[in-house]
């Protein structure tokens, strides 16, 4: 059973998030050869403040 955890910044839509588990679920039993009930995908929501690159929060104006 394929899991999958995806972090990403808070704000997408309930329908985009809604393609993307699609989308996502499509590829994985085209390329795994699984049943799409066997497919599990956690999203979670992260604000800017929460999620750094570089040493740099993703808040703060980039560079």
């Amino acid at each position: 059973m394929p899991t999958f955890h995806i972090e990403l910044f808070e704000g997408r839509t309930l329908e985009q998030k809604r393609q993307f588990v699609e989308a996502i679920t499509k590829a994985t039993c085209d390329s795994l050869g699984v049943e799409p009930n066997s497919v599990d995908i956690i999203l979670t929501d992260v604000k800017r403040e929460n999620w750094a690159t570089g040493g740099r929060l993703w808040s703060e104006p980039q560079a």
